[in-house]
């Protein structure tokens, strides 16, 4: 075969030679033709080969099916086994020759990209979701490809040096991955107090780079993300690239790890979880900072932040009923979600993008963000429906029950419960019947009470509804069910002045919603509570519980804090200033021990603030 011929009519000819020559007897063995391909394929072209391949298949399946010629049609039906048993060889080809062929496509994309698209394209060839992902070594090759063209475009070397600088960094922070765990006992998260302490400052002083360090302090600092990226004005490429690296082998890393601590409940999904939502909510600040800067950076950023959902929403713990996590704290993370919004809106409608609306949807109604969170949720329910995604379907089915709920529109609150409960009965999804049971019982309590309805017939029907997905969530051991299950059943209960069994549930709520580390559940409860032991006259421990709710709400911006605190407002006009904060300082240690002694400091502050607005 002639070099000058184009690629394609090398291919042609390269499977017309194999199959002439295995129709003429030349040819004994599979193992021939996989020598002959191995042979006549460049590395770096297979999807010109497959197209080839494709072709001679498709011409030569349409003569089979037509020719009327009895020879020809045998000769034909001879070819078309030929080219089947090159298929196969070509996939053993594929496989064998994956890592080489990834690199070499990597390079030969990147290469001929034109210079504004380089970086997009080296985003999406490293993308971890793809078949054949790049593993560090392969990486390392990558580096040294692109080197080799580098003498004449400057931009390669960058690519080339940010590589081999980012890979060099994270051997040195993988080392010491984990070592801020052993100095931080109180908890494995993200949150902490400012500063010197958490695995943002450890990390930190592992490196020797100037842009991820200063990235890694202000993610220490909770200083602001956005304002830090604004001011990288004089980036280059290569600075960019290793920061990429780095942050990404970051958040692989610990999830590696976190997913190996299965049976942890202080870690294990519940931190896995945490940490896809951590570094989504970073790159999506690093995208809204960049973009300001030039769309290049910008639009790379949110390309890893999508690629990062991507990769959650295929989790087996993929979240469909939780969004607030307890580990998910900070106040650089405050109203962070609603930067995830832009870049979801330019995707294409696929499963895993349901999944992280939905996701999306839960975290807007904590923060009070109500006609968003219906928004969110319809636009998942659609999607999860044409994706033919049950699970997807059913769980946005029961958020709009909840929604509804708490926009005080109990017809539809009731409508999406139960369709979600026929849904998830004929699906067999008993997570969603569990839940789909909470909510048909506590929009016909709310509805009830909207209504008046005095009859104990009414709330008697609702309550059971409740109590028999409390039972379904506990025989699943889905704690995140059973969490909005108590809560929802001690609110039910004090909404018909049961306080007493109110309290019962709603204690048992708020240790349920720790386990299972939903922060606005906890803070939920905790809100609900004071409101409990307020009815029976309970001074001390509706302060207790009042300012606890009121500052872990506060805490992830869910507009519901006002509640506990207008609570504790009209409490301290009724005992005094001077009692109320004898009340609080009994509780010190208690609280300190939830949220700490900045976090106890932050109270009175709190209320203050509620004062002032009021």
């Amino acid at each position: 075969m002639p070099d000058s011929l184009p690629l394609s009519d090398r291919y042609l000819a390269l499977i017309d030679e194999i199959v002439e020559t295995t129709l003429k007897g030349k040819i004994s063995s599979v193992e021939q033709v996989y020598q002959m391909l191995l042979k006549g394929i460049t590395s770096g072209t297979g999807e010109v080969f497959e197209l080839a391949l494709s072709d001679r298949l498709n011409s030569l399946q349409s003569q089979v099916d037509s020719q009327k010629d009895e020879l020809k049609k045998a000769k034909a039906t001879r070819s078309l086994r030929a080219i089947k048993t090159i298929q196969s060889q070509w996939q053993r080809w594929q496989e064998q020759n994956k890592a080489t062929e990834a690199i070499a496509s990597a390079v030969s994309e990147i290469t001929t990209a034109p210079a504004d698209e380089r970086l997009a394209v080296f985003i999406r060839v490293t993308d971890p979701n793809q078949k054949y992902p790049l593993n560090l070594q392969q990486l390392q090759q990558l580096s040294k490809s692109l080197q080799q063209f580098a003498q004449v475009d400057s931009d390669l070397e960058q690519f080339s040096e940010g590589i081999t600088r980012g890979l060099a960094s994270w051997q040195r922070l993988q080392d010491n991955l984990l070592s801020w765990m052993y100095e931080q006992k109180e908890s494995l998260g993200f949150g902490g107090v400012p500063g010197e302490g958490g695995p943002w400052a450890s990390w930190a002083k592992q490196l020797n780079s100037e842009l991820p360090q200063s990235l890694l302090r202000t993610l220490a600092r909770e200083e602001s993300v956005i304002e830090f990226t604004e001011r990288q004005r004089g980036i280059t490429l290569r600075d960019w690239v290793e920061m990429a690296l780095i942050l990404q082998y970051l958040q692989r890393g610990l999830i590696n790890w976190f997913d190996q601590q299965a049976y942890d409940v202080k870690a294990g999904p519940k931190l896995s979880i945490s940490t896809f939502l951590t570094f989504a909510v970073i790159w999506s600040q690093l995208a809204s900072g960049f973009g300001s800067i030039g769309k290049v950076y910008g639009d790379a950023c949110s390309q890893i932040m999508l690629q990062i959902l991507r990769t959650f929403a295929q989790r087996p713990y993929f979240p469909f009923y939780g969004g607030i996590f307890a580990s998910f704290t900070g106040t650089y993370l405050r109203d962070a979600l609603d930067y995830l919004d832009e870049p979801l809106r330019k995707g294409e409608g696929t499963q895993e993008k349901a999944r992280i609306l939905t996701l999306l949807g839960y975290s807007q109604r904590a923060l009070g963000q109500y006609q968003r969170s219906i928004d969110f949720h319809q636009q998942a329910l659609e999607i999860a429906r044409n994706a033919g995604d049950r699970a997807c379907e059913i769980a946005n089915l029961n958020h709009l029950s909840r929604t509804y709920v708490q926009q005080q529109n109990y017809a539809e609150a009731i409508n999406y419960s139960q369709r979600g409960l026929i849904l998830s009965r004929q699906a067999g999804d008993r997570t969603g019947e569990a839940n789909a049971l909470v909510n048909l019982g506590y929009s016909e309590v709310m509805q009830a009470q909207e209504l008046e309805n005095l009859e104990p017939e009414t709330y008697e029907a609702a309550i059971n509804y409740l109590e028999q997905g409390l039972k379904l969530s506990e025989k699943l051991g889905d704690l995140q069910s059973k969490a909005l299950c108590v809560s929802s059943l001690g609110i039910a209960y004090l909404v018909i002045g049961q306080h007493q069994t109110a309290i019962k549930y709603l204690e048992d709520g708020f240790k349920t919603a720790q386990v299972s580390g939903d922060l606005y559940l906890q803070g939920r409860n905790l809100a609900y509570l004071a409101e409990a032991y307020y009815h029976l006259q309970n001074s001390e421990k509706t302060v207790y519980t009042g300012c606890l709710g009121m500052y872990l709400l506060e805490q992830i911006a869910s507009s519901e804090w006002r509640q506990p605190a207008g609570l504790l407002t009209i409490l301290q006009g009724q005992i005094g200033t001077e009692a109320f904060h004898k009340f609080l300082q009994q509780h010190r240690p208690k609280i300190i021990a939830i949220i700490g002694v900045d976090g106890y400091d932050h109270i009175p502050q709190l209320l203050e603030e509620y004062k002032q607005d009021m």
